[in-house]
């Protein structure tokens, strides 16, 4: 019988829990999709419908890559928009193409019923054991928290060192380091000593911060090869990056029904998958007086597309610049950037004349 080479699309740095819960919670060798590059996108696209979403060509990419790598066994995770539709899809392109490997959708796992993951990842491994399982799965999501915790103070900090490239050179050493943990008591204490020698480094911040907020679609705005690395070029300008959609916060501690009493005003029915978080946000930060909105999504996703109008009402009503990004297989690098400088000069002028 073949041993089990287990892949999971690749998005941020979430790479490291997954390999953490496959290996040490499933007993199967975990397969890394290298990191998301021109050719990943240009692998989907060529074998994807023309006007699905570039999320759907960016996974479609990865699987081909982690099977040249060697995974005989991929994973889809289900969704509350049409990503919840695709791994049926996939798998037929892929068996199309010749790939003839194992395919385990977590979209007929429901997350009320925590149970129903079990039996998907038997799937996987039909002798787990359920103790070890568990184990593994408490330690992966404490990893999860521990790396956007991480993430988020680089975010707020990191155009603003004293010596550049100081910040990710410790991020990326975190990251390596986590790789080594073996229970969730490494995880915390590996964490705690990066994130002291994190906050030794030496900033160097103004007295009046321009601070932007950046909100979207959950794949697009957490990949950052797929939105062109806009929060780095952002903090490179000297502004604090706020982002509140990742895994801990959307799925480990979701505030659902606190995001529909805050967009009340604004939002009167559930608007599917990321669009209300995206709407709550926006209206959050434009409340507490942020120098800007930046909007990120694929092309063609609808819950987004939905929320855009609110969010016009929001910078109307708030007098907040909003920038709208949206990113297919064919986004010019070259006009990203333009719009970004051009949207900095304007907030920089907004800010100096207040």
């Amino acid at each position: 019988m073949e041993k089990c080479k287990v892949s999971f699309p690749r998005f941020g740095n979430y790479h490291i829990p997954l390999e953490f819960l496959f290996t040490k919670g499933l007993g199967v060798e975990y397969i890394t999709p290298p990191p998301s590059t021109k050719r990943t996108l240009e692998l989907g696209a060529k074998y994807s419908p023309d006007y699905v979403c570039s999320p759907f060509k960016f996974n479609l990419g990865n699987y081909i890559e982690a099977i040249e790598a060697g995974a005989n066994t991929l994973v889809q995770t289900g969704g509350t928009c049409r990503l919840g539709y695709y791994g049926e899809l996939q798998e037929q392109i892929l068996n199309d193409l010749g790939y003839h490997v194992k395919f385990v959708n977590m979209s007929k796992a429901s997350y009320s019923n925590p149970l129903t993951f079990y039996n998907e990842f038997k799937k996987i491994n039909p002798n787990l054991n359920l103790q070890k399982v568990t184990s593994a799965l408490i330690a992966t999501l404490k990893m999860v928290e521990c790396i956007d915790e991480i993430d988020d103070f680089v975010r707020q900090n990191v155009g603003f060192e004293v010596k550049d490239g100081e910040m990710e050179k410790i991020q990326d050493e975190y990251l390596e380091t986590l790789k080594t943990a073996e229970t969730k008591k490494d995880i915390e204490k590996i964490t705690k000593n990066y994130k002291k020698k994190l906050k030794d480094v030496k900033v160097k911040k103004p007295k009046k911060l321009m601070k932007v907020g950046i909100v979207g679609e959950y794949y697009t705005i957490m990949e950052p090869f797929s939105n062109h690395f806009i929060e780095k070029e952002l903090a490179k300008k000297g502004i604090v990056i706020y982002r509140w959609m990742n895994v801990t916060n959307s799925i480990l501690h979701n505030t659902g029904k606190e995001q529909k009493k805050t967009i009340k005003p604004y939002v009167k029915y559930y608007m599917g998958a990321t669009s209300m978080a995206t709407v709550c946000k926006t209206l959050e930060w434009a409340k507490e007086g942020f120098d800007g909105i930046v909007h990120v999504k694929s092309f063609g996703c609808t819950p987004e597309i939905d929320a855009m109008p609110v969010l016009q009402k929001i910078s109307n009503d708030y007098k907040i610049p909003i920038l709208y990004f949206s990113f297919d297989s064919q986004t010019s690098e070259t006009g990203i950037q333009t719009r970004l400088e051009a949207f900095y000069d304007m907030i920089m002028m907004r800010k100096e004349k207040k």
